[in-house]
């Protein structure tokens, strides 16, 4: 599946960019793990590893991870980098419904 593939999944899309050597994504696991359960059937949730999708991370200009996108019919809405709490990323992406 290509990314503009991904982006489109569902009306609304989260796409999280990490690294399995960053440790703020390493805390984000089960933060996800959360999130795609509460998202579950309602928006398209997909982790992408930067080292396994580099040219994917550049063209969306990734600089560092993690990276949340959130997508509205394939076109960003809105982007943040760090860690999250849960509700406040589930919220977010709840008010692009």
């Amino acid at each position: 599946m290509n990314y503009e593939t991904l982006t489109k999944q569902t009306p609304v899309t989260l796409i999280e960019f990490y690294a399995t050597w960053c440790p703020h994504c390493r805390r984000m696991m089960p933060v996800m793990d959360d999130v795609k359960e509460m998202l579950d059937g309602q928006v398209a949730v997909t982790q992408l590893d930067i080292d396994k999708n580099d040219d994917v991370a550049q063209a969306c200009k990734v600089e560092s991870v993690p990276t949340f996108i959130i997508y509205k019919n394939g076109v960003e809405q809105w982007r943040n980098t760090g860690e999250m709490e849960s509700q406040e990323l589930v919220g977010k992406v709840k008010s692009f419904q």
